[in-house]
């Protein structure tokens, strides 16, 4: 089975897997509040779409820049 999209490049546009995984999770929590009619016809789960969109540069986050 095949990760879509790939960790590794999802962790290189995070930082580390920590970051990535926080956002992920946070950004399901809002799919699954905000579209919970077209999730429950849809072939994929919330966290699915979260990393997608992490992927593709719809979401973002500041870091702690110094």
């Amino acid at each position: 089975m095949m990760n879509q999209p790939p960790i590794d490049e999802l962790v290189a546009k995070t930082g580390n897997k920590y970051i990535l995984s926080i956002l992920a999770s946070k950004r399901a929590i809002e799919i699954e509040a905000t579209r919970r009619e077209e999730l429950a016809t849809a072939d994929r789960k919330a966290i699915s779409l979260a990393l997608d969109e992490i992927y593709n540069g719809e979401i973002t986050f500041k870091g702690n820049e110094e």
